[in-house]
């Protein structure tokens, strides 16, 4: 036993003999280097020149936080700037400042990461450093939980820290919401294209230098600490606030609010935001995140920008428009309320699309301002000279005050008649349903006359909405219910027969007669004609029920008429057209149904000619009886060569073929021409050549003018008198020639 315990003590003096020499390698391994710098609280301690703000950093608790390793960009108002700030706060020296607001000054002043001033300008993208795109960085402040009185009723309220979306998270457990502080580098507004002009814009007493933190000047920069990068600058800076709370905190704008407020805000009660409260504070109070409606651009309490990656916020914030009360009330009174007796009867959607076109999802510089577009994909109609009243840089964005509203397209168009107004609610729903009709007809830059059935007009009809299963419905005058799609695609079909591009007004004197085109310029849809302060479409002629005028509005892109039966589309094959015109006396389409009628490729009960489809586009170039006749004596058709006389109903399998062909050469496929200049050059007849390859027919047409090429180069001129008759999708001509196909 001596012995064992003998040997213990032995080894045990020889292990702590080496423990002590290790202890001292590894210190001296392991020792501050004497050549490192201090951190930043004793960098600044000894500069002499910070006494006020190592003060403030141990009156907030962050003196030890600074005092050891880290890596922090540190933003250091010196003493110059503090006896600035004391001046005007009426401060006699810094121990008049609380710890609250040495915290608020502090956090905000140090930036996450450390960044010379080479690398203050780049943004940490995820592919790595991208050069002269950064104007902004995340802070170590936030302003976490507040009481605050919503509807009058005490709560803790936290803000939404991620943009509101449909199926996302508006609140994400964990972030902080941290606000971000903008600096004004050289290499940045360089790259952006941006001066001093924009720098003043918001900081009109500052002096622009080419490094710029908010108002301050930076004095000197890049001093390098153990855990950081210390810049030094002229002025105290408090944490900017954000979009959300300048609308809060400014009279000014109460208007603005008080709609955005009651019609897109939602305080929601969050268990994970509950939970952290209570945690920290001991209190048993819920805690509800105040949530921006999901249809909006972004939220304006969010400071994370749009999170797509981690840092986005670094290269972009968000910028609002906010028009003061006097006249956003004159707009509330003469537009959104003209048909409507309270704010709170608008739709949600009017609110929605208001705000957008107030919201821009980047930062809009002054000087580049003509180039944004707002969240509803137009352009800025906000003078930056003259309807700008106030101009601030907030922790989340830029946020301009103005003396004028974004007058919006949806606002100002012929499309404004349906959306303001309660009476036109079916029509506005597929306008906004993606029919792309709202996009076309709110489009200020081109003109429109919109005809524009009522709900009550098209529920007379059969047309209606079913708001539970949100689909259209349609109820035949047979009492046939047809499925929800067909009915859309008949409502979408006479909806879009009532839009009308009109460059010229052509269609403000309804008094005299025409015809003219429905659709866009660069989607068309089908004629419809007027005469005599009435309208109708290819459908109405087949039903007898023209349309009535019920009265008008001026638009700033056009006009509104208002209608009592809709422009109804033709149902019937086009067969059936041509017999009608067949069949008026001394009609100048005889000779040529008369061959249609007896031809294989048609069904004369039925009126349909083979190859043709409903709701296809198509125009018909009918030669008149002279040119059939023609075409007689040339053996182009069968008949008496020497009188002309024609033989309708030929025996040969051959001269059968021959008529046919004669027919499906006169049909242009897939477009509908008219003497209005619209369509013109080569296009393709139903006929195919022995090869099975399509022909083709040019067509040249001008206002008031049309005619018609073949492949022969013979020429068939319109006849307007006896031209652009309605049909399915298509216009009938007369003309004074036949078409040959030559091989």
């Amino acid at each position: 036993m001596n012995k064992k315990l003998h040997h213990y003590l032995l080894l045990l003096f020889v292990l702590v003999t080496l423990g002590s020499c290790s202890r001292e390698e590894v210190d001296e391994y392991y020792a501050r280097p004497d050549d490192l710098e201090d951190p930043i609280f004793q960098q600044l301690e000894a500069r002499g020149n910070f006494s006020n703000f190592t003060t403030l950093i141990d009156k907030a608790g962050y003196k030890d936080i600074l005092s050891k390793s880290g890596y922090w960009t540190m933003m250091a108002p010196n003493d110059a700037a503090f006896s600035k700030y004391f001046a005007e706060n009426n401060i006699s020296n810094v121990s008049q400042i609380d710890s609250v607001t040495a915290a608020k000054i502090v956090r905000y002043a140090l930036i996450y990461n450390a960044f010379r001033t080479e690398r203050l300008s780049d943004y940490q993208s995820r592919g790595g450093w991208e050069e002269s795109n950064s104007f902004r960085r995340r802070t170590a402040y936030y302003d976490g939980f507040q009481t605050k009185t919503v509807n009058g009723q005490s709560m803790i309220v936290v803000g939404s820290n991620r943009n509101n979306s449909p199926g996302g998270d508006y609140y994400i457990p964990g972030d902080n919401n941290n606000k971000y502080l903008t600096y004004f580098l050289e290499e940045y507004m360089t790259n952006a294209g941006l001066g001093a002009s924009d720098y003043n814009y918001f900081y009109p007493n500052s002096t622009y230098t080419g490094f710029n933190v908010l108002q301050a000047e930076a004095v000197k920069t890049d001093i390098v600490a153990e855990n950081g990068i210390i810049h030094e600058v002229s002025e105290v800076s408090l944490p900017l606030i954000n979009l959300d709370q300048k609308l809060e905190e400014s009279s000014n704008y109460s208007l603005f609010r008080s709609m955005l407020e009651n019609n897109l805000v939602n305080y929601i009660f969050d268990q994970d935001a509950t939970t952290t409260y209570q945690n920290f504070t001991r209190k048993s109070d819920n805690v509800f995140v105040k949530v921006y409606d999901a249809a909006l651009s972004f939220s304006p309490n969010n400071e994370n920008y749009l999170k797509e990656s981690d840092n986005d916020g670094q290269s972009q914030a968000y910028t609002l428009i906010v028009p003061e009360n006097t006249v956003l009330q004159e707009f509330v009174d003469e537009i959104l309320l003209k048909n409507y007796t309270a704010l709170n009867k608008l739709p949600k959607y009017v609110f929605e699309d208001f705000f957008n076109a107030h919201m821009i999802q980047s930062a809009v510089w002054p000087s580049l301002a003509s180039g944004y577009n707002n969240e509803l994909g137009e352009d800025l109609r906000i003078d930056f000279n003259s309807n700008v009243i106030e101009a601030q840089v907030l922790s989340n964005g830029f946020f301009y005050g103005t003396n004028k509203v974004q007058e919006s397209n949806l606002f100002y168009s012929v499309y404004t008649s349906a959306y303001l107004d309660p009476k036109f609610t079916l029509a506005t729903r597929l306008f906004n349903d993606g029919s792309g009709f709202r996009e076309i007809i709110s489009n200020l830059s081109a003109r429109y006359t919109l005809f524009l059935p009522s709900d009550t007009v098209l529920a007379d009809l059969g047309f209606g909405y079913d708001i539970p299963t949100s689909s259209y419905t349609y109820t035949s005058p047979e009492g046939n219910v047809l499925p929800a799609n067909i009915a859309r695609s008949r409502l979408i079909r006479v909806l879009f027969n009532g839009i009308i591009p009109t460059p010229n007004n052509e269609l403000n004197d309804l008094s005299g007669s025409g015809i003219i085109r429905s659709g866009d310029f660069d989607l068309p849809g089908e004629y419809i004609k007027w005469e005599n302060g009435q309208v109708y479409a290819a459908g109405n002629e087949v039903l007898d029920n023209r349309v009535n005028i019920l009265g008008f509005e001026d638009q700033r892109n056009g006009r509104t008429y208002y209608i009592d039966k809709l422009l109804e589309f033709s149902e019937e094959p086009q067969g059936l057209d041509l017999k009608r015109l067949a069949e008026v006396p001394d009609s100048e389409y005889a000779n040529f149904y008369s061959f249609l009628e007896n031809a294989s490729l048609y069904d004369k009960n039925a009126g349909v000619i083979d190859g043709i489809e409903l709701g296809t586009s198509y125009t018909f170039v009918i030669p008149n009886n002279d040119a059939i006749i023609q075409a007689v004596r040339d053996g182009v058709l069968p008949g008496d060569t020497t009188t002309g006389i024609p033989n309708y109903n030929p025996s040969s399998q051959g001269e059968k073929d021959k008529v046919a062909d004669f027919i499906k050469y006169h049909i242009l496929a897939t477009r509908t021409a008219s003497d209005d200049g619209l369509i013109n050059g080569l296009t393709e007849t139903l006929l195919k050549d022995e090869l099975g390859e399509k022909t083709y027919i040019n067509i040249s047409s001008a206002q008031d003018d049309l005619f018609f090429t073949d492949a022969a180069n013979r020429v068939a001129n319109y006849i307007p008198a006896f031209s652009n008759n309605l049909a399915d999708r298509s216009l009938i001509h007369l003309v004074d020639n036949y078409l040959l196909y030559t091989e």
